[in-house]
């Protein structure tokens, strides 16, 4: 009888976890090995990760990994908006708001599940099927490859909501995109699109998600026909405006969102993987994965405590704002706080209300 190395028997209740034939070159099902599918499963919220959700995560990612059936793991949400958009912004500000020992807790967690991607036995595959935001564009890096469909956005969103994205950008973003281009979306936070993510360096692919008439097209949302503008500006994956934007919507309006390509362009690559020999792969991406755990493994402990500890001022301002806000105002205002501190204004209830978003 073969050993059982599983820390526990998990009954799944927050994610979805599927074990799915492989398919051979010729599209058939090969007996007895498998491609694990993870899906975070929160689409009312964008697939945020509540911390029960995380801890089955981990679970998940070290059960495929111990498992001899399983080639490659799949790494997903349900739905077609988003893939992850972070942490859940209602538990941080209803419960880890104010608590920095408890929040230090949950960010053990949060560093436990990057870990588990990044020593995954099997290869992992973002499978990106919306938006990959926040702390979801961090454990999405974590992943081996990703692949995207193309209404996606990636970026991040510490900054303006009372964090630092050091649950792993700061870590990998770079390495993918260079400096420059990670400096500018951990700080400014505007999204890339899936176009410009994969121009940048940070996707495998990108596959259209837009049927008119039955066929594909490309996001008419973004501009994907050209590079430059008249200006010599480039544009290609950038969101369309004005009138250009108007007749995108319309587009929109009149096709429907089919995943279908995103699956198949999945399973394409798990086929590439099984026909390799599974010890070699294993090295190979061991290997490779050492360039983002040389980051992380020494830094991820000195983020965990600064991350705690920011949640009694500018994290515990930001996600209450995030979470109590109205839809078109959920920042805090950044220029009186600004002038508060600049006069020296200790961090309290007075700072906390006087930022917070007000409802009209």
């Amino acid at each position: 009888m073969l050993a059982n190395h599983n820390l526990v028997n998990t009954d799944y209740k927050e994610i979805l976890f599927e074990k799915r034939p492989c398919l051979d070159k010729f599209g058939k099902p090969v007996e007895g090995l498998y491609n694990a599918w993870i899906s975070l499963n929160n689409p009312s919220q964008f697939n945020s990760y509540t911390t029960n959700a995380v801890k089955e995560v981990i679970l998940a990612m070290r059960e495929t990994s111990n498992d001899r059936s399983v080639v490659s793991v799949v790494f997903t949400g349900v739905g077609d908006k988003a893939f992850c958009t972070g942490g859940n912004t209602k538990e941080y500000a209803e419960y880890y708001a104010g608590n920095p020992q408890e929040y230090k807790q949950y960010m053990r967690l949060f560093n436990d599940m990057v870990s588990s991607i990044l020593m995954s036995d099997k290869p992992v595959i973002c499978r990106v099927n919306g938006m990959r935001i926040g702390g979801g564009q961090e454990i999405g890096m974590a992943c081996d490859f990703s692949i995207a469909q193309d209404l996606a956005r990636f970026g991040q969103a510490g900054p303006k909501h009372g964090s630092a994205p050091d649950g792993g950008s700061t870590d990998f973003l770079h390495l993918f995109v260079g400096i420059e281009n990670a400096m500018f979306s951990c700080t400014v936070c505007d999204p890339w699109s899936a176009h410009e993510a994969l121009r940048y360096g940070l996707l495998t692919e990108v596959v259209p998600a837009v049927k008119v008439n039955g066929e594909y097209i490309p996001n008419p949302l973004v501009y994907t026909d050209k590079w430059v503008n008249e200006k010599g500006e480039i544009i290609y994956g950038k969101m369309k405006s004005g009138e250009d934007l108007a007749k995108a919507k319309e587009i929109m309006k009149s096709g429907v969102v089919d995943l279908s390509a995103l699956d198949e362009a999945v399973e394409k690559l798990c086929t590439k993987l099984l026909y390799l020999m599974p010890n070699c792969l294993s090295k190979t991406i061991n290997s490779l994965r050492k360039k983002k755990l040389e980051h992380w493994d020494k830094n991820k402990e000195s983020n965990r405590e600064w991350l705690a500890l920011n949640m009694m001022t500018e994290g515990k301002s930001g996600f209450r704002a995030f979470n109590d806000g109205p839809k078109d105002n959920r920042e805090a205002d950044f220029i009186k706080l600004r002038q508060m501190l600049a006069k020296g204004h200790e961090w309290n209830e007075e700072v906390f209300s006087t930022i917070a978003p007000k409802i009209s």
